[in-house]
């Protein structure tokens, strides 16, 4: 058992390793992580958790979607991303998990089997994520939702390691951890993002946001209840028009939505209340905000920004929505560490 779990541990451990890596100005990663370590510091309003490398700053990889989970038994933050030519093509995708204690990471590159049987990169947006266990569910935008076995991670080499992160004439030993889709599942509407479902006591329903990103405010968002196996589809189960432009992400707590509605440079607007009443919050979002995602083990909702040089995962703690929050004890604790920084 102590070596099962060194080796669980290990997955989240720098490894310098003699394989190339290829960075994030084009380029790819070491075998089972890289160099740095995100930064995170809680403030007296925010939890941020900024790149310390060139995710900073690349024009290459975009952060997009947000979730959080469980991975080797540790509490785990998603973050995906898509890779596009600076002309705007898209080339691949991938998901980062971030260990929430150690403010470690690994990053898994998406993956598609075609035709021929051989593995392709997923050229998908991946605008929101919505993590249940070992299924991963990733917005594809007009290609309805992608899922993916978080259980069936594999390990792959050289030229087929640099292909599926999108890298292109390069040569050298790389390595790298896929997720292979395992269903396509059509919806019918423009799978712009897509967020999680909570009953009024916390507990996650088997239920997802999906929603349209509009410059106008034509956009919809639907419920879907989510299929119980690969093979079964997604059933809505209610659909609405917020009357939002830019919408970027969507969550539900009981009968409260939360909407985020990027503004170009300037920061984001996060929209709250029941669906027929949605209104503005004075609580920011990040400069280019995405997705949102409901962490209640941890007290916070989080979104992200993706523009380079502004890049940041921030977490707003509830009491801030006007969401109390509780420990066990049944003392609030919300005010707790003081604002003071802290690094992980």
């Amino acid at each position: 058992m102590m070596e099962s779990a060194r080796r669980d541990a290990a997955l989240f451990e720098v490894r310098f390793a003699p394989a190339r890596r290829i960075d994030d100005d084009g380029s790819m990663l070491w075998p089972f992580g890289s160099t740095w370590r995100p930064v995170r510091q809680r403030r007296r309003d925010t939890v941020d958790l900024r790149w310390l490398s060139a995710r900073t700053w690349t024009r290459r990889w975009y952060p997009q979607g947000v979730d959080v989970g469980e991975w080797r038994g540790r509490r785990t933050l998603a973050v995906s991303w898509f890779r596009q030519e600076l002309s705007g093509e898209h080339l691949a995708s991938r998901v980062t998990l971030v260990d929430l204690e150690r403010s470690r990471h690994i990053d898994i590159l998406l993956a598609v089997t075609d035709d021929e049987g051989e593995l392709q990169p997923a050229r998908i947006h991946a605008g929101g994520l919505a993590w249940f266990g070992d299924r991963l569910f990733a917005a594809a935008t007009g290609r309805g939702v992608w899922e993916f076995d978080m259980s069936d991670i594999r390990q792959v080499h050289g030229a087929l390691a640099q292909r599926l992160a999108g890298a292109r004439g390069r040569s050298g030993r790389t390595t790298a951890l896929i997720a292979v889709r395992t269903r396509a599942h059509p919806i019918a509407l423009r799978c712009s993002y897509l967020g999680r479902v909570f009953d009024d006591a916390g507990a996650s329903l088997p239920r997802v946001l999906i929603g349209e990103h509009r410059t106008d405010d034509s956009g919809r968002i639907g419920e879907f209840i989510v299929p119980a196996s690969a093979e079964d589809d997604f059933t809505e189960v209610d659909r609405f028009t917020p009357g939002i432009p830019r919408m970027q992400g969507a969550v539900r707590w009981g009968d409260r939505h939360f909407v985020s509605q990027s503004d170009r440079m300037h920061p984001g607007t996060l929209w709250s209340g029941r669906r027929e009443a949605l209104a503005p919050t004075p609580v920011p979002l990040p400069v280019g905000c995405e997705d949102l995602a409901l962490d209640l083990e941890a007290g916070l909702l989080w979104s992200l920004g993706e523009h380079p040089w502004r890049r940041v995962v921030r977490g707003i703690p509830f009491p801030r929505l006007g969401i109390p929050r509780s420990t066990d004890d049944g003392t609030d604790d919300s005010t707790r560490d003081g604002g003071r920084p802290q690094r992980t």
